[in-house]
C-alpha cells in the first residue's frame, strides 16, 4: 500500500471572522481551497493568515462563519476530528523519543494497530528520506532533518488536508531553498490538499498553484502565482507582491486632461483625477546617457522617458539592480544585464516598457485602462 489512502479534502471557508475584543483578526473571510491544491497564504507579519490556519484546524474558534472540510462543516467539530494534520515551525518534537516514536506517536495515541504504524511510519520515513535516522533523537538532526520528521508526522495520519505554519522560517537560506523543494515535489507524488502559511513573498510564488495575499485580515487577491505577480488588483499587493519592490510615482490631472506627476504626462482615463503608476523593476530599460532618443515615437523601449542619476550597483552575478535618483520622493530600482555599465553618479536615460505598467486610482484599486505617455501612439 502506498502512503496516501485517502482522497485529497477540499476547504471553504464562508464569512469567517476572528476578533479577539475590538482586534479583528480575520474579517469576513470568503475561500474556497480545492482538493489537491497546493494554496499558499501569504501577506506581513500581523495579517491574520496564522491565525486563518487555526480556524481551519481547530485551534481558534472562529467569531462567526464556517468552515468546511470535504463537504462538511467543521466549525463546531473538535481539532482531532477534522481530518487535517499541521506542520509547526517550531517543529513539536518529543526530544526523548526517536525518530521513529515521533513519527509513530499520534498513531499510538489513536489505538492503530502496531503493524499499521509500522508499516506508515516506514513508508513515510522512504518519503521524506529519514529511513537511516530512525533510531537517533531530535537533539541529534540537523534543522532541516527536524523538519522533515515533523512532515513525515503529519503525513503518517493521512489526512485529506496538510496545513503547513511557516515551517521554513528557522532554516538558514540554502536549506530553506532545498526543503522548499522538497516540498512541492511530495505534493506533486502526493496529490494531497496542502495549505502553506509564510511571509516570504517569493517562497509562496515559487511554491504554490494558487495564493492568496491577505493584509490586515482581508484577502486581497486569490490567483495563479502568474496572475498576482502581473495583474495585481490593488496597490497593495503590487507593492507586497515582488522583489524588488514596483516602483510608484503620484500623478495628478493637470490643466491640459493629462495625468501628469515628475517627468510622465499620461493620457488620462475619464473617472480618474489622481492616480499612483506603478512599474516593476524589470519594466525599465536603462543605458548611459544619450543612448536612447527621446523624440522617438513607437516602441516604448526605444524613447527616453526620463534621464536619471545612478545612485549605487547591486551586483548579483546574473543580473544587476540599478538603484535610480527616479521621478517621485524616493528611489527607483531597475533590473539591468552585467553588461551594462554604469558607475554610481552617471546619468543614464531610462525607459518604461508601457504595455506592462500598472495605474491605480485613489482608493488603491489597479485600473484596467492602459498607461501610455500622451506623445506615444496608442496599439496599433
Amino acid at each position: 500500500m502506498g502512503l496516501v489512502t485517502r482522497a485529497p479534502q477540499g476547504v471553504e471557508l464562508r464569512g469567517l471572522e476572528k476578533r479577539y475584543g475590538e482586534v479583528a483578526a480575520v474579517r469576513a473571510l470568503d475561500l474556497e481551497i480545492r482538493p489537491g491544491e497546493l494554496m499558499v497564504l501569504v501577506g506581513p507579519s500581523g495579517c491574520g493568515k496564522s491565525t486563518l490556519l487555526r480556524l481551519i484546524a481547530g485551534l481558534v474558534e472562529p467569531t462567526a462563519g464556517e468552515v468546511w472540510i470535504g463537504g462538511r462543516r467543521v466549525d463546531d467539530v473538535e481539532p482531532g476530528a477534522r481530518d487535517v494534520s499541521m506542520v509547526f515551525q517550531s517543529y513539536a518534537l518529543y526530544p526523548h523519543m526517536t525518530v521513529a516514536g515521533n513519527l509513530g506517536f499520534g498513531l499510538r495515541v489513536r489505538g492503530t494497530p502496531r503493524d499499521e504504524i509500522e508499516r506508515r511510519v516506514a513508508d513515510a520515513a522512504a518519503a521524506l528520506g529519514l529511513a537511516e535516522l530512525l533510531s537517533r533523537r531530535p537533539g541529534e538532526l540537523s534543522g532541516g532533518q527536524r523538519q522533515r520528521v515533523a512532515l513525515g508526522r503529519a503525513m503518517v495520519r493521512d489526512p485529506g488536508v496538510f496545513l503547513f505554519d511557516e515551517p521554513l522560517s528557522n532554516l538558514d537560506a540554502e536549506l530553506r531553498l532545498r526543503t522548499r523543494d522538497e516540498i512541492a515535489a511530495l505534493h506533486r507524488r502526493l496529490g494531497t490538499t496542502m495549505v502553506f502559511v509564510t511571509h516570504d513573498q517569493v517562497e509562496a510564488l515559487s511554491l504554490g498553484q494558487r495564493v492568496a495575499v491577505m493584509d490586515r485580515g482581508r484577502l486581497q487577491q486569490v490567483g495563479t502565482p502568474d496572475e498576482v505577480y502581473r495583474r495585481p488588483t490593488n496597490l497593495f499587493v503590487a507593492g507586497f507582491v515582488g522583489s524588488p519592490p514596483i516602483n510608484r510615482i503620484l500623478l495628478s490631472r493637470d490643466e491640459g486632461g493629462r495625468l501628469a506627476g515628475g517627468p510622465f504626462a499620461l493620457c488620462a482615463p475619464a473617472d480618474l483625477d489622481r492616480a499612483t503608476l506603478g512599474v516593476r523593476p524589470e519594466d525599465l530599460a536603462v543605458v548611459p546617457a544619450g543612448g536612447l532618443d527621446s523624440s522617438t515615437a513607437g516602441d516604448s523601449t526605444e524613447a527616453s522617458d526620463f534621464r536619471a542619476a545612478v545612485l549605487r550597483i547591486e551586483a548579483l552575478g546574473s543580473e544587476q539592480r540599478v538603484h535610480l535618483d527616479g521621478p517621485g520622493d524616493g528611489a527607483w530600482v531597475a533590473r539591468a544585464s552585467p553588461a551594462l555599465r554604469v558607475s554610481a553618479g552617471d546619468p543614464v536615460d531610462v525607459s518604461v516598457r508601457w504595455e506592462r505598467s500598472h495605474l491605480f486610482g485613489p482608493d488603491g484599486r489597479r485600473d484596467e485602462t492602459a498607461a501610455r505617455p500622451v506623445d506615444r501612439p496608442g496599439p496599433r
